[in-house]
């Protein structure tokens, strides 16, 4: 049986990956509005979707719900279309990236002015379309890009990463293992990370899709309302979060249902707060490591250990200027800029820091990432980051400044804390107190919002 969208015709027995694994076409894919729904109902909004959607190369999922961020991103994936998916919703950003892609439309569950040009906007998927069709999950082309992940911006300009089909088979294997061995199998996902972006497109995205796991189709922001969406969910329960957001958590006192797990990535995880969490909430810390050009690769329990086991198959190979990876997801080898450490004949790691935050002033190395560590243990300071500013002086170096979020405190105090444990070559200057960082959604400092606030 085939399916036919104008031209493109895809063939149910066709050499490919299925769309939808763990076929029982009754299994609970996702809860929404509080009620479970099927992967057979799923499925034929898939369907539906995909006979609406017009043709083209691309398409920006927009979708904030998450379960019509599923139903779009297989309805265009459907289509051989793949989904583009930028670092941040803002206007702005959807343009920059619509530009690189003529020709793509915009896609979406909410109704937007202004909204972007060619905008298809979904109906409501309440109801389960009328299908006479057997459940039979369709297969995709391994080879197909069904994804263009942008990087957040936060060590400069997004960059666009394809991802096929194949390779997030491959990635999403690594961490189905990681999950199964800690929390066992058949578990419910709560989210608070976009599914726009690449650690939620792999934890709330490809879990439900590739194995007998459920995702909850909110993105609850508040400590509240992520009680209230753990409790629609049943046991056990996973939570995919940020240390911004499990901070919040445990300093607003919310009590949470029992979980099984909490899983964390898009900025690193201070050892005191994932021992904060599992004493707060009795389950494990476990902190993910990847990024939108390789996807996880390795994962650790913070509160406990330090070193990163590595995912099967994956292999490190330390450079001058970061790490090369080579893993299943990759067709060729991925040098990334973190520089580290193997240990247990290759089998983990220790991250020493990031090339572009290593630091060297006056015959003295440091590193922005340490500095930015010791200005949070200051007593008082809420949030803050220390980076380099653009432009270096007369013999190349590069001044260092800090933003920091600390009620009560003034710039004098912050700078004295810091000289109890900092050289003072590497004090930033200037340091600037601010009410808040400008975080996007994951947590993440893009370096133009920094630059922006001095």
């Amino acid at each position: 049986m085939a399916i036919v969208f104008e031209n493109y015709q895809l063939n149910r027995e066709a050499q490919g990956l299925p769309l939808l694994v763990a076929g029982d076409p009754q299994r609970t894919l996702a809860w929404r509005n509080g009620e479970p729904v099927s992967a057979a109902r799923f499925l034929a909004h898939v369907q539906e979707i995909a006979a609406q959607l017009p043709p083209a190369m691309t398409a920006v999922n927009l979708c904030e719900d998450r379960y019509a961020f599923l139903v779009a991103f297989c309805a265009i994936a459907l289509r051989g279309q793949a989904n583009l998916l930028p670092p941040s919703r803002a206007p702005q950003a959807v343009a920059e990236v619509m530009a690189t892609h003529p020709g793509c439309y915009a896609v979406g569950e909410l109704p937007l002015d202004p909204s972007p040009p060619h905008y298809h906007h979904l109906p409501a998927l309440l109801d389960t379309p009328p299908t006479g069709a057997v459940f039979d999950a369709p297969a995709i082309p391994a080879d197909q890009v069904v994804a263009i992940g942008y990087t957040s911006g936060s060590t400069g300009v997004p960059k666009g990463n394809l991802k096929t089909w194949g390779s997030f088979n491959a990635s999403n294997a690594g961490n189905l293992r990681m999950l199964h061995a800690a929390v066992g199998s058949d578990f419910h996902v709560v989210a608070t990370v976009p599914p726009q972006h690449m650690f939620g497109m792999e934890m709330s995205v490809l879990l439900p899709l590739l194995d007998n796991v459920s995702v909850h189709a909110g993105r609850p922001f508040f400590p509240a309302d992520v009680a209230t969406a753990l409790a629609d969910v049943p046991a056990p329960r996973v939570l995919v979060t940020t240390p911004v957001h499990l901070r919040a958590l445990i300093e607003s006192g919310v009590a949470l249902p029992p979980m099984a797990a909490m899983v964390s990535a898009t900025a690193p995880m201070p050892v005191e707060l994932a021992q904060a969490a599992e004493a707060r909430y009795g389950a494990p810390m476990l902190e993910v490591f990847g990024s939108t050009e390789t996807c996880v690769f390795a994962s650790r329990r913070t509160a406990t250990d330090e070193a990163w086991a590595l995912y099967d198959d994956v292999q490190l190979h330390p450079q001058p200027d970061g790490t090369q990876v080579r893993a299943p997801q990759l067709d060729q080898p991925m040098t990334l800029a973190d520089i580290v450490t193997l240990h247990d004949g290759g089998r983990s790691f220790r991250l020493c820091g990031r090339h572009a935050d290593m630091l060297e002033i006056a015959g003295k190395r440091a590193s922005l990432g340490d500095l930015t560590r010791r200005l949070l243990a200051i007593p008082g300071v809420k949030d803050g980051v220390v980076f380099q500013l653009n432009g270096g002086d007369a013999l190349g170096v590069h001044r260092i400044a800090a933003l920091a979020v600390a009620p009560g405190l003034d710039e004098h105090a912050i700078l004295d804390g810091l000289r109890a444990s900092v050289d003072p070559v590497f004090l930033p200057r200037p340091l600037k107190l601010v009410n808040r960082l400008p975080r996007n959604e994951t947590g993440k400092l893009p370096r133009a919002a920094m630059l922006a606030l001095l």
